[in-house]
């Protein structure tokens, strides 16, 4: 068929530029050989239709029956008679149709699928009445403009072609939308001009321009308000990729941390494994050593965290972070001192910076997230504050997801041990043989254990197995956060937090204490360090091991882990019921149970099921009130202090509080138990009145102090944070300007009138800044 119509149309004289332009390759070699041209042995589409217009002296804008006077006339004659004998053509001629004509034969060659070619006007469209001849064109047609550019059609013809690809579309889809219907389409009552009907040659640049601004003209079909909403719906998703891949990143990173040190600190307990594998080594020693440097370091983490958070970003802090904990996974191939101390050290370091930033990071997401959902407010467009509250919904969710995630490490913190330990420990009756006293009659941890509590030493190339399992999702957790997780700021915003100045950045998390909303909030940071501490290693110890084995301690973190992991949904009630409802219930669940623990003395090597339950039951109560403490405590300070600017101080503060309390369950490790119960419960209590104190006062209005955030310096010049943007300054200092307004409004108050009265001191959000108060 192609052979076919390209010998009739080079018999008929009716080639021009465009019907080569409408030619495939196999077409246009067809030409070539009827018009006696030599074709080099390669040549392209474009060069064969370049060497066809040179050899037959073709252009692409005029019929080749215009070329000469005969011709012209021929076409003339040839027209008069079609018109003479009807709507029919001569035999091997190709007869202009009308719409209607051509709109029947495309229904008519839709409905011949056998037929290998089709009308170009069917296949398009419908077809222009009096305009170029309908051309009968293979699949070989380009089908788009890039195809029709990639062809080389850097010429007027293609234009010509494209301009009707998208006339003919519009028209198509016109009919699709408009089904049955008289009356035509809009595009089909506008003829399609080409250059060759233009009267003068002086009309044909003119045409020209015109085509080519008509091709570039955007696009009718783009729908702007519908591409933003699916613009933004991407970026929601991103959001919450985000929370989850952050979220597990931190499990991962928490649970091979837990794990292998469980299982380090159980293995050089057993007096065979450090007197055959290690000799005089001392691991003992190492191991005393090594946490003291995880648990006294973070007492200076608050000098470094804010200015380390700030230099690097807050994706970048954790991903370094991670990078430090698989560090410590590493160092264990080679157990010796220079290599586990010095990691414990960096470990111990790097917790507060680690925990800080993310904390900040599920905060941002929660706001970016609220940003993309009212993308069409004023202030998201125009970056300023959103109003009081806004953020709260979201800052509760993605907080839940964070530590319905997060609180999972206990759960894998516990599968060496499960899949791996566990096979080689001695039962109950062989290390508890010497244990007198459990649960709160008890010394230390146990007392009494035995000092061999492996039935064999495991294997050489069993550890490196595991700690190469561990190292791997360690490595995983890395690139999680460092593929997967987006920034939590923009650029532009990374900048100006960093460039208010170091000595500021600093100094901020000091004066925020001053802020006597953060002061009521401590005794709950410190309770919220000793109780999960507590749980995993004097209660799990003294109440779980010392009475059902250690070979079932795996299984009672576990059970902790999961509670908590499940019941940290709770905390979306703060959705519907007042902020304080989770906070105070969890403080009760653990405050019964405190009370209840005082009074139980579990029996050594009891295995009764009865005692099982018990075990279980605490710890799964305990992990309730964990979920409950934690989750409502950290979303309460994203509520509280929702500027931005504010948030990685505010988090270094909380986190670092309750590195401090973790450090005081080291240094009490070897009390009585009833000791440790005391403390965890007078600490429970202050926190519990202390924060209700809080409330008060914030329901009566009393204006808190907070500092005042620097303007962003670009240019520094030298160490003057104390004289332009003075930190210090109060308001009573400094002079009153129509944008400042002071911060004295809590959150849970709609539209107040800040209570300022004479004499009373406090400090406010800059003037430079176009924001509303909190």
């Amino acid at each position: 068929m192609a052979t076919f119509v390209a010998q009739m149309w080079v018999q008929q004289g009716n080639l021009n530029g465009e019907t080569l332009a409408a030619l495939n390759t196999e077409q246009l070699k067809v030409v070539a050989r009827e018009v006696q041209l030599k074709l080099p042995s390669k040549v392209k589409r474009s060069e064969l239709i370049q060497l066809l217009v040179e050899h037959l002296d073709l252009t692409f804008l005029v019929l080749a029956s215009e070329r000469t006077e005969a011709n012209a006339n021929q076409q003339k004659s040839a027209g008069e008679q079609k018109a003479g004998e009807g709507p029919e053509a001569q035999k091997g001629e190709i007869a202009p149709i009308s719409i209607e004509q051509g709109l029947l034969e495309c229904r008519k060659a839709e409905a011949r699928s056998s037929y290998s070619s089709t009308w170009y006007g069917c296949r398009r469209g419908s077809i222009p009445e009096d305009n170029l001849p309908i051309i009968q064109a293979q699949k070989g047609w380009p089908r788009d403009e890039h195809e029709c550019i990639m062809d080389g059609a850097a010429n007027v013809a293609f234009i010509l072609a494209i301009r009707d690809l998208r006339r003919r579309k519009r028209r198509r889809d016109c009919y699709r939308q408009a089904g049955k219907r008289e009356e035509p389409c809009a595009d089909e009552q506008v003829p399609v001009q080409h250059p060759q009907d233009s009267d003068t040659e002086a009309d044909r640049p003119i045409q020209q321009r015109r085509l080519i601004d008509d091709f570039l003209a955007p696009n009718q079909d783009y729908n702007e308000e519908e591409e933003e909403r699916k613009y933004f719906r991407r970026k929601r998703l991103a959001v919450l990729k985000n929370v989850v891949c952050a979220s597990l990143g931190s499990a991962l990173t928490y649970g091979v941390y837990l794990g292998l040190l469980q299982m380090q600190l159980i293995l050089h307990y057993d007096e065979t494994y450090r007197e055959v594998k290690y000799g005089n080594m001392g691991l003992e020693d190492i191991d005393k050593k090594m946490l003291m440097g995880i648990n006294v370091t973070p007492v200076v983490a608050l000098l470094y965290t804010p200015v380390l958070i700030r230099f690097l970003g807050t994706k970048w802090m954790m991903f370094l972070a991670i990078g430090i904990y698989a560090l410590f996974v590493s160092t264990n191939y080679w157990e010796r001192y220079y290599t586990l101390v010095p990691s414990a050290v960096a470990i111990g370091a790097a917790i507060v910076p680690l925990w800080a930033a993310v904390g900040n990071y599920i905060t941002r997401m929660a706001q970016k997230y609220y940003e993309y959902v009212n993308y069409k407010e004023e202030h998201v467009q125009e970056q300023k504050r959103p109003p009081k509250g806004a953020c709260h919904r979201y800052i509760i969710i993605f907080q839940s997801i964070f530590y319905f995630f997060f609180n999972l490490s206990f759960v894998g913190a516990e599968m060496p041990m499960t899949f791996f330990l566990n096979m080689y420990l001695y039962q109950p009756n062989h290390t508890l043989s010497a244990v007198k006293h459990c649960g709160t009659l008890a010394t230390g941890m146990i007392e009494g254990l035995n000092k061999t509590v492996l039935m064999k030493l495991p294997q050489s190339i069993s550890l490196i197995v595991v700690e190469s399992v561990m190292m791997g999702v360690a490595f995983i957790a890395m690139l999680m956060v460092l593929i997967l997780c987006g920034p939590a700021y923009r650029p532009t915003e990374e900048i100006d937090l960093r460039s208010i100045g170091w000595g500021n950045i600093f100094q901020l998390p000091f004066k925020h204490m001053r802020d006597y909303r953060l002061r009521h909030l401590i005794p709950f940071f410190i309770y919220s360090g000793f109780e999960v501490l507590f749980a995993c290693t004097g209660f799990a110890l003294s109440y779980g091991v010392c009475s059902i084995g250690m070979e079932r301690l795996a299984n009672i973190i576990i059970a902790y882990g999961v509670a908590s992991s499940v019941f940290s949904l709770l905390s979306l009630t703060m959705l519907r019921l007042p902020r304080s409802v989770p906070l105070l219930s969890g403080a009760f669940i653990q405050f019964l149970i405190i009370i209840a623990l005082f009074c139980w003395a579990p029996i050594p090597k009891n295995l009764h099921t009865s005692n099982l339950i018990a075990v279980y039951s605490v710890a799964v109560l305990w992990g309730v009130g964990t979920a409950l403490n934690k989750t409502s405590l950290i979303t309460l300070l994203g509520m509280l202090y929702e500027d931005k600017e504010r948030q990685d101080f505010i988090f270094s503060i909380y986190h670092w509080w309750q590195a401090m309390a973790i450090f005081g369950v080291y240094l009490w490790s070897g009390t009585h138990m009833k000791v440790k119960l005391s403390i965890l419960l007078v600490t429970l209590v202050v926190a519990v009145l202390s924060y209700l104190w809080m409330e008060q006062k914030l329901s009566k209005r009393i204006p808190f102090r907070i500092p005042r955030i620097p303007k962003p310096r670009h240019k520094v010049r030298g160490y003057r944070y104390l004289e332009d943007e003075n930190s210090d300054e109060s308001d009573n200092e400094e002079k009153p300007s129509e944008d400042a307004e002071p911060e004295l409004t809590p959150l849970d108050v709609e539209d107040p009138e800040p209570a300022v009265g004479e004499g009373q001191v406090y400090e406010q959000m800059g003037t430079d800044r176009d924001e509303q108060p909190l």
